[in-house]
């Protein structure tokens, strides 16, 4: 990482009570191994028992050997450097719900240097700095949890997890929409992709029934609604796939409203095809 400009006081101080917080925060002995591991002098001294120190709370220590390194080295690479070691997703193989909690709690105070923790556990840019607690506060909530929220499908989480973590919502569209053509191969056996894809699997062409029906196809209104679902899945890829497929991301934009309503009807798209099922074997020819 680039050279990271010296955080305020204020914003060390507050890394260190949320990592050496006095009942979720690491333990003294974590606080040991994670200074070790990031190459960062403690700079208070042990007491004769293992894991104690002289007359000094957990967060009192952190504070103190980080803002001292800062200060040593005249930027906050070391700092940030100490708060990905913490939070390496390993150490929560255990405790996911740990990593999350002081995620969202360190994002809070990062957000005020216009940084943030992703789901990898590592220290990224965002687009700018908070200047407030609210907005703060508001950064910190992952894309995820708003999904979550809303229902999303299972895979929608799946496909796009790190891309939502990153609260990246050019390529968290790009990934769910990517899934939707996935699912549609994995049910069919087919190996097309984009509009050749769902003219393959929901078409019947010159057969009885298409690959994929989302119904009985026994009635006029049942062969509507397969028509609709197939263009429903064309209009996802002509929409948004191939824009961020084949668009620079300066130059095709989204905001995270758009990019909640996208992914909610790629959800819909999911269930939809959750009920479908192959109705004849892949034609002659077709790959």
């Amino acid at each position: 990482m680039a050279r990271i400009d010296s955080f305020p006081a204020s914003v060390i101080r507050e890394i260190a009570d949320v990592l050496g917080d006095t009942t979720r925060g690491l333990t003294n002995k974590e606080i040991d191994e994670v200074l070790a591991t990031a190459g960062i002098e403690d700079s208070t001294p042990k007491s004769t028992s293992p894991y104690t120190y002289v007359a000094i709370n957990k967060r009192d220590r952190l504070n103190n050997s980080l803002a001292s390194r800062q200060r040593r080295d005249g930027s906050a690479n070391a700092v940030i450097h100490f708060v990905q070691c913490a939070m390496e997703p390993v150490r929560y193989r255990e405790n996911p719900d740990g990593f999350a909690e002081r995620r969202d709690a360190l994002n809070v105070v990062l957000a005020f240097v216009g940084l943030g923790i992703t789901e990898a556990g590592k220290v990224a840019r965002r687009s700018e700095s908070a200047t407030t607690l609210d907005q703060a506060r508001a950064r910190s909530r992952r894309l995820r949890q708003k999904l979550l929220d809303r229902g999303a499908h299972g895979r929608v989480i799946e496909a796009c997890g790190a891309e939502i973590d990153d609260e990246n919502y050019f390529h968290t569209v790009l990934e769910a929409s990517k899934s939707v053509a996935a699912e549609i191969r994995a049910k069919t056996g087919l190996s097309a992709d984009g509009v050749v894809l769902v003219d393959q699997a929901f078409d019947k062409g010159q057969n009885p029934y298409p690959i994929l029906a989302c119904n009985t196809l026994r009635t006029p209104t049942e062969w509507s609604e397969q028509r609709g679902v197939a263009n429903m899945v064309r209009g996802l890829f002509g929409a948004f796939r191939n824009p961020t497929a084949h668009e620079p991301r300066v130059t095709w934009s989204i905001n995270e409203q758009d990019a909640l309503d996208v992914l909610s009807f790629i959800s819909l798209l999911h269930r939809k095809l959750d009920v479908c099922t192959v109705t004849a074997k892949r034609p002659s020819g077709v790959t």
